[in-house]
């Protein structure tokens, strides 16, 4: 329903106020300019969604395989004592904690077609031990904030389309990406505990979190003394090593489990193929959509505004022409992607505002979208504060991605 909203306000907007400038200027080209850019952005998504076949067939095939070889299930264990003493009123051995560390670890590996199936099936397995089952338990509560907060450790997709938008080095946001979803994540986690009265204090979790963390922001201090371009270089080389430690270990872990490598894979980049063609409506009616608001000059007015607002405040406003990015993503997943293909079409993939679109839609899931689904999956009305505590890590994430994309890209 919100998206409906929002698509359909694109094009009536749009059509008004490009009305509005024919009665007042009396040129009547801007008519013209909305119908073209809308046919061109038509084609440019159908192009950037084949574009994207041979990544994405890569990636799930990659997947695939550290599926078959057990690392996605080793990855699983490593993260349940955590989640144990995080989910208190949930017995040890219940099923529940399978799919949820099924749809975490597919979440911090970019699947998300992986892990929404996992998300659902986990709030199945919770809602057997909800009390009243209309009504959101602290544990269904607790796993959406995390699910929704978005922590990724390897942003496939976001790579994939930077690659396809003609990115120099599409992984030079892996680095800036890791912290600005880490902090997304801890906010909520820690606003959650708060408002749960779960016990931070024990040293698994201070363990967990405090280790992760001194990693994180103790790499970020060391990285900060570093020149920009130093910075950025290591921030690139950071990513790509990363990416070829996780290949080998999946190669590595499927050879020794004498996992049909070649086969497993083909069977994985089969999948790419189809989420490649699945998205290419959704793609083309959020560009069009865009293309729409912006040849009208709607946005452009809608963006000024708030510039001028930041820069009355004496705050720097190159980030602004991200925003609508991080507006959209809580609200629709496709919607924030046509925001962020749009703004690496704009500035370039490579540009500031281009980077920072990435970090935006990587620092977040799509709130509204994951509330709706995963409760309306298992009939909850009273969602109690699940919406604001989940809000409230998107903004975390989305300040610190603003603040990592000055420190690494400015």
């Amino acid at each position: 329903m919100v998206l409906n909203v929002i698509w359909v306000s694109f094009f009536l907007l749009g059509i008004l106020f490009a009305v509005g400038q024919v009665l007042f200027t009396g040129n009547a080209d801007v008519f013209g300019k909305m119908v073209g850019d809308s046919f061109n952005m038509a084609k440019t998504a159908f192009e950037i969604s084949i574009g994207l076949t041979g990544m994405l067939a890569f990636f799930l095939g990659l997947m695939k395989i550290g599926e078959a070889g057990g690392a996605i299930a080793l990855l699983s264990r490593l993260v349940r004592p955590l989640l144990v003493r995080l989910f208190p009123s949930v017995p040890p051995d219940h099923p529940a904690f399978g799919a949820i560390l099924m749809n975490i670890a597919a979440n911090m590996l970019g699947l998300d077609n992986a892990a929404t199936p996992a998300g659902l099936k986990a709030m199945k397995e919770l809602q057997t031990l909800n009390p009243e089952p209309d009504k959101a338990s602290d544990a269904q509560i607790l796993f959406i904030v995390l699910s929704a907060s978005g922590l990724t450790l390897i942003p496939v997709s976001i790579m994939a389309y930077r690659a396809q938008m003609g990115a120099e080095n599409p992984a030079d946001i892996f680095l800036p990406l890791l912290i600005a979803t880490f902090c997304s994540t801890m906010a909520g986690l820690i606003a959650t505990c708060v408002s749960q009265k779960i016990r931070l204090l024990q040293p698994v979790i201070l363990g967990w979190v405090g280790g992760l963390s001194l990693l994180i922001f103790g790499g970020l201090h060391l990285v900060s003394k570093l020149p920009p371009e130093e910075m950025q270089r290591f921030s690139t080389g950071f990513g790509n090593g990363v990416l070829l430690l996780v290949i080998g270990a999946f190669l590595a872990m499927a050879v020794a489990k004498k996992v049909p490598v070649y086969e497993t894979f083909i069977a994985g980049a089969k999948e790419g193929f189809q989420v490649a063609v699945t998205i290419i409506p959704y793609l083309v009616a959020m560009l069009v959509g865009i293309a729409f608001f912006r040849a009208s000059g709607a946005l452009d007015v809608v963006m000024e505004a708030i510039r001028g607002a930041v820069s009355f405040c004496g705050l720097p406003s190159d980030w602004v022409d991200a925003l609508p990015t991080a507006l959209m993503k809580p609200l629709s997943g496709s919607g924030a992607r046509g925001m962020m293909v749009d703004a690496m079409t704009t500035y370039g993939a490579d540009s500031f505002v281009g980077r920072l679109t990435c970090l935006f839609q990587g620092a977040a899931d799509t709130t509204l979208y994951v509330v709706a689904v995963y409760f309306g999956s298992i009939g909850v009305r009273k969602t109690r504060n699940t919406v604001p505590l989940a809000l409230f890590a998107d903004v975390m994430g989305a300040v610190a991605a603003v603040f990592l994309a000055y420190a690494f890209f400015a």
